[in-house]
């Protein structure tokens, strides 16, 4: 077991079983996200991987002032709530600003609930504190423009606040232009400060790429997932939805729902072997 394991819920975080965070980008509607919550766990528990239920309930660095957002945090906290309990699993989503993480917290309520820091946002110390403040489990997302090692600040700046269940998530770094390459040694390093999770859709986006919208190489998915997998990641993050093209955020690089078992089984095959 990771020295910094912590448990959200039945889940431990750091333990030597892989979990899987995974659902779509946004909270689209009631009914999709329960749906598709119901599909995904159904398949980690024919796998007998644990499963935390990810989705935004705002988006709130869209490319565009355009782009679909998502329904809200009151709104959106009330229907991540719903899908917790109904399938009896721990559920994510992000904060962004240090207000937002005590009102999302409270409207989460009693479900066992995971804030996540997004990666533009992980140097933001007011922000980390009040998460942490939250008594929540706390996930950051490594920014595309820091160093890995630098991410045991973040860690510290939870830790300081009084929360020692801290994780942090691997999504690529920038590289260029409208474009994110995965470093494979940031893995053990970050592991170093707080379990690790890899994020194996945002890493293979293509930011603003498409005409002032982002792109992404979904095909590229499986590769590096088994390759952090091999690497000795805690835990694997997926965007995940039944209908990709018809996505409101993020459709470009997310997986297909029909991909996801065959892509876990790999991965599970994997992490017995490393392991």
């Amino acid at each position: 077991m990771h020295s910094k394991a912590f448990n959200v819920g039945p889940i431990h975080v750091g333990a030597p079983k892989l979990f899987l965070l995974a659902g779509p980008c946004v909270l689209e509607t009631e009914a999709h996200a329960h749906k598709l919550g119901e599909a995904i766990a159904r398949i980690t528990s024919d796998l007998g991987i644990p499963y935390v239920f990810k989705a935004s309930y705002d988006k709130a660095n869209r490319t565009s002032i355009r782009s679909f957002r998502g329904p809200g945090l009151a709104e959106g906290c009330r229907i991540l709530a719903g899908v917790g309990k109904a399938l009896g699993v721990p559920v994510v989503t992000d904060v962004h600003d240090a207000e937002q993480a005590k009102a999302a917290s409270d409207a989460l309520g009693d479900v066992e609930a995971i804030l996540q820091i997004p990666a533009f946002l992980c140097r933001q110390t007011d922000l980390l504190m009040a998460a942490a403040q939250t008594g929540r489990a706390i996930n950051i997302k490594k920014g595309q423009f820091v160093a890995p090692w630098d991410m045991k600040h973040a860690v510290q700046k939870v830790v300081d606040s009084g929360n020692t269940r801290v994780s942090l998530t691997e999504r690529g770094a920038s590289f260029g232009y409208s474009n994110l390459v995965v470093d494979m040694r940031s893995l053990p390093q970050m592991r170093e400060y707080a379990p690790v999770i890899f994020d194996g859709t945002h890493s293979v986006q293509t930011p603003s790429a498409n005409n002032g919208t982002s792109g992404g190489q979904p095909e590229f998915i499986p590769v590096l997932a088994r390759a952090a997998v091999a690497a000795g990641v805690d835990g694997l993050f997926l965007e995940v939805h039944d209908n990709p093209a018809e996505a409101k955020s993020d459709g470009a690089n997310a997986l297909h729902l029909n991909h996801l078992k065959p892509l876990l089984e790999k991965l599970l095959a994997i992490h017995e072997a490393a392991r």
